[in-house]
């Protein structure tokens, strides 16, 4: 059963400039693993976190670092979540995530499905 949906769109240019414009945000919104990536990697993947937080009915509290968008086995994006995402998650009753990300023509969007 779906328990919820999120999508989230970024500007990729717009988000380039602010990783350039204050480099921290690299450390504040991105895991080590994230960190290395392209920008439209990086502004997909941000997308995919706020998507989650969407998907969770926008709890107070969650953390950017608490959402991790890796690559599974067949390369297929997959959702690690920890700390207060995973409490909001587990209370909701979220057994599995399911994770779309795309860039192209300047953007990037992710959609993320809470399934229960």
């Amino acid at each position: 059963m779906i328990l919820g949906i999120g999508v989230d769109i970024v500007d990729i240019a717009r988000f380039e400039a602010a990783l350039e414009r204050t480099p921290a945000l690299r450390d504040r919104l991105f895991t080590e693993a994230e960190r290395p990536l392209p920008a439209q990697s990086l502004a997909a993947r941000f997308a995919a976190k706020e998507a989650v937080a969407k998907a969770l009915g926008s709890p107070r509290g969650l953390g950017h670092l608490e959402a991790e968008v890796c690559r599974g086995e067949l390369g297929r994006p997959e959702l690690r979540v920890t700390g207060k995402v995973a409490e909001a998650a587990y209370e909701l009753g979220v057994k599995r995530w399911h994770v779309s990300l795309s860039h192209d023509a300047g953007v990037a969007v992710a959609y993320v499905i809470a399934e229960g």
